[in-house]
């Protein structure tokens, strides 16, 4: 009887720890949080813990919910895109809005994003952006009378 105790001792033991080990730890290490400005040319990332605003030249867009990393610091994330135009926006004008996928990547304080509309599978672009940086965002403007044709 001794002996088959010590038997299951040997047997049990070690499924026993791996069992505990796996219910005492996190399933992964946890994501940084991404909250805070990052930008980069052409693009404005602001991420808060309820979504992200993004600006782009002449355009931007929204991901609502959480954006998290996932073990390999990767994310890709639902959200919309809108197309802008210069001047003013005119009453009862339907913004050019797109489902969009944002995709991207983590290193540090980069972050490698692509955006690509669902819609068409048209690639807007990728984006190399950096932590606290506000980015470089040209917005659209009117023409300029004279340049572009009559005012």
């Amino acid at each position: 009887m001794a002996r088959l105790f010590w038997l299951a001792r040997f047997l049990l033991l070690p499924g026993a720890l791996v069992a505990i080990e796996a219910c005492g730890s996190s399933p992964s290490n946890p994501s940084p949080p991404l909250t805070g400005m990052w930008g980069g040319d052409h693009i404005a990332l602001t991420v808060a813990d309820a979504g992200s605003h993004l600006e782009f030249d002449c355009a931007h867009g929204d991901i609502t919910g959480m954006l998290t990393l996932d073990a390999g610091n990767q994310f890709n994330i639902q959200g919309t895109y809108i197309r802008e135009h210069g001047g003013p926006i005119r009453v009862g004008e339907v913004p050019d809005s797109h489902p969009a996928a944002y995709v991207g990547s983590v290193t540090g304080a980069t972050m490698m994003l692509s955006v690509r509309l669902t819609d068409t599978n048209e690639v807007i672009g990728t984006f190399a952006l950096s932590r606290g940086s506000a980015g470089r965002v040209v917005k659209c403007l009117l023409p300029l009378a004279g340049r572009d044709g009559p005012a």
